[in-house]
């Protein structure tokens, strides 16, 4: 949430304490900043994910990142364990 809070200072706005209201608060997310994200949780996920996981031009929201992210990143997560959905 870091990154989102510092995106909604940038565009001059406080993001909600609430973690959930956080969520869904019109943060724009910019591809870039996701992909950075992504580049700093390699390690943790045990690949590199693929390119297409972040939508080009970014996102509305932290929510709208994850509700597109997640399926892309299991689905990666899966084949690399060797299975498939």
């Amino acid at each position: 949430m870091a990154v989102a809070e510092a995106e909604a200072d940038m565009n001059g706005f406080a993001l909600p304490k609430e973690p959930g209201v956080a969520a869904v608060a019109p943060v724009p997310m910019d591809s870039l900043v996701v992909v950075e994200i992504l580049c700093s949780v390699e390690d943790v996920l045990g690949f590199q994910p693929k390119d297409a996981t972040v939508r080009t031009g970014g996102y509305t929201s932290v929510q709208d990142a994850l509700d597109h992210m997640m399926p892309r990143l299991e689905n990666q997560w899966l084949k690399k364990q060797g299975e498939s959905k």
